[in-house]
């Protein structure tokens, strides 16, 4: 009888010599350690912002481009497969890989339709783009677990939806999803919400309290969300622009619970300086086992109400509101008793 032979993969699983870290070889100048946690920078979007569409020539992209244009948003061109020139006066592309090259964008936006969304997504991350927003809704569960998958072995790329309303900073003038425009102002509040008819009521409050907004991300209301709130109050942390923060959670999941979770760490870290921090959970009254609209808008087997995650929120340090008209009002009064100056903000 032949002698067995060991196969590579057994092989790798057997105890190497380790290298001293002084005589290894670096093979790249980027950090040696990154994870997809390192991309939630990547949502500090503005005038800076160099965007391009996905899809671009579909009716749907072309009326949001036209819009976002006239907002001051920095579109440099799009793709359409199959397609090269010009649409709406800017470069048109049949690939993404030469939108890359030539465009040099710094976020896509994703309008393609749910059956092809999810290849889309992964194209635009196999091009490193820095920031993905698509607000397609009733993508395939499978395709987005497989994006989200892909997304966690990468440090490049990030995020923002699927079935969310987008990312948009009135500040910057900057927005890259389907926002009503007439609701924001410029301002300082950061906002981010599972929902976006919620997020919209959210913004109106805080435009006629006078405020404004820095930077709102709707992070979606499906089970499976490429940012959540933990990512978003990370990045308002460290916004020189963002004076106050919202957030507007559901009944369904757990990002209101991880929330609270970050929320009392950083008051704990940061003490008096902490930014003041309002919040709101909708679904407190939504029958148990019925979904309330979105897909991850339900309350599953050993998940906390509405009711409990308001709770946790609250204990965490938030300022609850009963509804998002309040917002503005409350914000302005925490603002205040922060001793920031709110004519100024």
């Amino acid at each position: 009888m032949a002698p067995l032979r060991s196969n590579p993969a057994s092989r790798a699983l057997r105890p190497r010599n380790k290298v001293p870290n002084a005589s290894r070889r670096a093979f790249s100048s980027s950090r040696t350690q990154c994870s997809y946690d390192d991309t939630v920078q990547n949502l500090r979007i503005g005038k800076h912002t160099r965007v391009i569409y996905q899809g671009f020539t579909g009716r749907v992209a072309t009326g949001n481009a036209k819009d976002s244009l006239a907002y001051g948003t920095n579109i440099v061109g799009g793709v359409t497969p199959g397609k090269e020139g010009e649409h709406l006066g800017l470069p048109l592309l049949p690939n993404l890989r030469r939108a890359k090259e030539e465009l040099k964008p710094d976020a896509t936006a994703v309008f393609v339709a749910a059956p092809q969304c999810g290849k889309a997504i992964e194209e635009a991350i196999e091009a490193e783009i820095p920031l993905i927003v698509s607000v397609a809704e009733h993508i395939p569960l499978h395709d987005i677990m497989r994006v989200s998958s892909i997304l966690r072995t990468q440090s490049a790329s990030r995020l923002v939806g699927a079935n969310a309303p987008g990312i948009i900073s009135p500040i910057g003038s900057c927005r890259i999803g389907f926002q009503p425009l007439p609701t924001f102002a410029p301002g300082h509040i950061g906002i981010v919400a599972k929902s976006g008819t919620l997020s919209y009521e959210t913004v109106a409050s805080i435009t006629r309290s006078g405020l404004g907004q820095s930077l709102c991300i709707g992070m979606g209301g499906d089970i499976i969300a490429g940012t959540n709130m933990v990512d978003a109050l990370r990045v308002f942390e460290s916004d020189p622009e963002t004076e106050g923060i919202v957030l507007v959670g559901e009944v369904g999941g757990r990002a209101e619970e991880d929330a609270a979770e970050w929320i009392k760490e950083y008051r704990k870290r940061v003490g008096e300086k902490a930014k003041p921090i309002a919040a709101l959970v909708g679904g407190i009254h939504a029958p148990e086992g019925r979904i309330m609209g979105h897909a991850g808008a339900w309350k599953g087997a050993g998940e906390r109400t509405a009711r409990e995650k308001y709770g946790v929120l609250e204990e965490a340090g938030a300022t609850m509101v009963q509804h998002p008209e309040d917002f503005g009002g409350v914000m302005k009064t925490l603002l205040s008793q922060s001793g920031r100056d709110v004519k100024k903000i």
